[in-house]
């Protein structure tokens, strides 16, 4: 099944035009009707009323609650959101990408998950403590709830892999560095990119900066981009396609990860890191033979350097103050049951984000596991704070510049790169224009 990517998770990387079906605006003056915003998480809208059709079905058949779903485009979910907020003509209940929970939080809009709300969907210790930590501000209550996860993780072409004498994916950063060059020859490359999205380009900021010891805020939320951890945090992705000269020249101009797919199946490039649901986009252009392991981490960790190797990627669901509030916390327990959390990821490829859902065979095959044990073990959450995708829109497009300079052949200075985050950084600090 084909699916989005890259961006599903940032408040402006979205792919797919919006949509709507079904009707209705809100369902809160009935308690036996509510109306779900559904985020488009399958090949299309149409694909996605064919999914949770009978999942939602079930649920009124046990619950007695009609359920009035729209599925929304991601590049209208977020307006739609916001108007809602504020004209109060908003759903019940509503999908929403992970990072945006900060900013969501703060407009006051939602339900707050406390104790009382939790144990009405089945407590907090059912979700995976990574994905929880995905549902808002430090130190504040919860206004989401985990539903779908991703992670990151390193395909590679096992055929490529033979030839070259590999017998293993590399397990250190120094070690893919090295089966890299060795899988660079004539037309083929070891390694590919997704260099001109700005998403994909701040995952790896975000990601390479924890293994370097380095945090992109300090404690009150004000940029750090110059630091050193992060310059060389930015300089090892970038080192790649410039100082390594291992990455295809054109992953500078991939604007998308499925951009970058071409490259991996069609034999230019031998490893691609990518999300959990690339796998589909892999096999739906027709290549079965590849491996999947961790995304190799520094060896030894720089001092304050933390085994990150992911972001918790994934979609929350919310409810909306002053509507059925009832009937939405069903929905949401129901979405987030174990039986739920098998059959949707399953058809979305996406991971579940419960304890019980992540340990179903489903999720334990070789492939899947490295996911599930990413997201469980080695993720971290992109910052929760309130304009956090300024953070991504300037640290990643000062990254996709640099890495057009190293397509060309620059080797990329710590110099050249600190001068680039600092320009970030001010337009950070200028409202990230």
């Amino acid at each position: 099944m084909r699916k989005r990517i890259i961006g599903v998770v940032a408040l402006s990387a979205a792919l797919v035009a919006g949509g709507l079906t079904a009707c209705g605006a809100g369902g809160g003056s009935d308690s036996k009707t509510i109306t779900y915003w559904a985020s488009n998480q399958g090949t299309s809208i149409p694909n996605d009323k064919e999914v949770l059709g009978p999942e939602l079905a079930k649920f009124t058949k046990q619950t007695g609650i009609k359920v009035n779903l729209q599925v929304i485009g991601w590049n209208d979910l977020l307006n739609r959101i916001m108007s809602a907020t504020t004209s109060g003509e908003g759903p019940d209940v509503v999908n929403i990408g992970n990072t945006w929970s900060a900013s969501l939080q703060a407009t006051g809009a939602f339900v707050d998950f406390d104790k009382t709300n939790m144990d009405k969907i089945g407590g907090q210790d059912k979700f995976l403590a990574t994905s929880m930590s995905s549902t808002g501000a430090k130190g504040k209550t919860p206004t989401s709830v985990p539903l779908y996860g991703l992670s990151y993780g390193l395909f590679y072409n096992k055929k490529q892999f033979a030839a070259a004498g590999i017998a293993k994916p590399p397990s250190t950063w120094a070690e893919l560095v090295a089966d890299a060059k060795k899988l660079t020859k004539g037309k083929q490359y070891g390694m590919t990119l997704a260099g001109g999205s700005y998403t994909e380009n701040a995952h790896f900021a975000f990601m390479f900066g924890k293994q370097q010891g380095g945090d992109w805020f300090d404690g009150s939320g004000k940029p750090t981009y110059t630091g050193d951890a992060q310059v060389k945090a930015v300089q090892q992705y970038l080192d790649l396609l410039g100082k390594d000269k291992v990455a295809t020249p054109s992953s500078a101009e991939h604007a998308t990860t499925t951009d970058a797919i071409s490259d991996f199946t069609s034999g230019k490039a031998a490893m691609l890191m990518g999300q959990n649901n690339t796998a589909a986009g892999i096999e739906a252009q027709g290549m079965k033979d590849y491996g999947v392991a961790p995304i190799p981490m520094l060896s030894p960790l720089p001092t304050g350097g933390q085994a990150i190797n992911s972001h918790v990627a994934g979609i929350n669901i919310a409810a909306f103050k002053d509507k059925n509030e009832t009937g939405a916390l069903k929905l949401i327990k129901f979405l987030t049951s174990k039986d739920e959390q098998v059959i949707l990821n399953k058809k979305y490829g996406g991971l579940p984000v419960t304890q019980d859902a992540s340990s179903d065979p489903t999720f334990q095959t070789p492939q899947n596991k490295v996911f599930v044990d990413v997201l469980a073990k080695t993720s971290a959450p992109m910052p929760m704070i309130t304009n956090e995708s300024q953070f991504e829109t300037t640290v990643g497009n000062a990254m996709k510049d640099l890495a057009a300079q190293a397509a060309t052949g620059k080797t990329l200075t710590a110099a050249d790169v600190k001068k680039a985050l600092a320009d970030a950084q001010q337009k950070m600090q200028s409202g990230g224009n």
